[in-house]
């Protein structure tokens, strides 16, 4: 069986009845790997591929919304956005800002800004419900893959959660 969605073309199901795509999308002047999945076709609404589509064409927004809820954690010293950010300047050390964007001297901040949109993970069938819908992987380093951030956004594009990987 298949899908069919004027964004993202003919999604056919693999043998379990899964669904996969994926692309890479510009944004500014980096490149982000977007990957929709689902484990069973069938869990799959064109509401949910239409929420999908929006996300992905409003990257820029995405990411501005992801930033946003990352900086809100930032006053809480429990939180996993202020573990990330000293866990960040303890590696790096006198050279942080060789790696920062922008230095306006709040590292907190600094660090936030510079972080790399490394991909977003679409969900698709946790359309509506309380898990994730899509999560968006962030790093300091585009090199390193443990050292990273995850924000949690639901199907509304809010952000549920912000938590390292590691």
């Amino acid at each position: 069986m298949a899908i069919e969605h004027d964004y993202f073309g003919l999604l056919s199901s693999g043998p379990d009845g899964s669904i996969f795509w994926s692309e890479t999308v510009e944004l500014g002047d980096q490149s982000v790997t977007v990957d929709l999945t689902a484990p069973d076709q069938d869990d799959v609404s064109t509401d949910a591929l239409d929420i999908a589509a929006s996300l992905i064409a409003g990257l820029e927004s995405v990411d501005d919304t992801s930033r946003r809820g990352m900086l809100a954690e930032v006053d809480d010293r429990t939180s996993e956005v202020t573990e990330y950010i000293l866990q960040q300047q303890e590696a790096y050390g006198d050279e942080l800002e060789d790696v920062l964007v922008d230095v306006s001297g709040d590292a907190a901040v600094d660090i936030i800004r510079s972080l790399r949109l490394m991909s977003m993970t679409i969900l698709a069938d946790e359309h509506g419900g309380s898990e994730p819908f899509a999560v968006l992987e962030y790093a300091l380093d585009a090199g390193t893959t443990d050292d990273v951030l995850l924000v949690n956004l639901g199907s509304d594009g809010s952000v549920q959660s912000v938590m390292s990987a590691d």
